[in-house]
């Protein structure tokens, strides 16, 4: 017999009422162990999914395979641009090189199924949601980000993406170096209306 879960986590609702991103950056050594890791991807797969199709995937980087992928990130902007400055490919070999752990998030959408792409996309979305916090309630500081990379034929090829399949984010993680400050927020009353029926009381 399963038992009720009321889910009442007061820190949880704290950390998401305060939940700063980190810059890629702005983070180092130390990152994840093996199982905080797990943690981290065992998070992610608990989100909304209908139809439990599990329509999406993941790549992680850390190590030595950071650098291997560096190299190829400045091959993938060699080919789709020219006049690459060396300054530029020695950023781009080193770009997940910035942070101890890397994990691409891929929406692979089931579209032979019933359940719409565009919830199946959305679900993808939660999972990086789902990671970052995660991230940082283990004390990590974490970044969910594209960049152009997420968006690159070549980079997709590298990754091994099917037709349908779309780069959701790039989760960095590691150690803060520097204190978060906050930054503007939407003002949440401009965004709210309450429906009410038209003619309605």
């Amino acid at each position: 017999m399963s038992e009720l879960f009321s889910g009442r986590s007061p820190e949880t609702l704290d950390l998401l009422l305060r939940r700063r991103s980190s810059s890629a950056k702005a983070m180092g050594e130390p990152g994840p162990s093996t199982e905080q890791t797990r943690q981290i991807l065992q998070a992610g797969i608990r989100v909304p999914d209908h139809g439990k199709l599990a329509p999406w995937r993941f790549i992680v980087f850390e190590g030595e395979g950071r650098a291997e992928f560096g190299e190829v990130l400045a091959s993938a902007l060699t080919a789709s641009k020219s006049n690459i400055s060396e300054a530029l490919l020695r950023f781009e070999r080193g770009r997940f090189l910035r942070v101890p752990l890397v994990i691409a998030i891929i929406s692979s959408p089931q579209l032979d199924k019933a359940i719409p792409e565009w919830e199946q996309r959305l679900s993808a979305g939660a999972v990086c949601q789902n990671m970052l916090i995660a991230a940082i309630a283990l004390g990590f500081g974490a970044q969910w980000i594209t960049e152009w990379c997420a968006y690159d034929a070549g980079v997709g090829k590298a990754l091994g993406l099917s037709t349908d399949e779309r780069v959701t984010g790039f989760l960095y993680v590691g150690t803060g170096r520097e204190p978060l400050s906050e930054r503007p927020r939407p003002d949440l009353d401009t965004l709210v209306r309450y429906w009410r029926a038209p003619g309605g009381a």
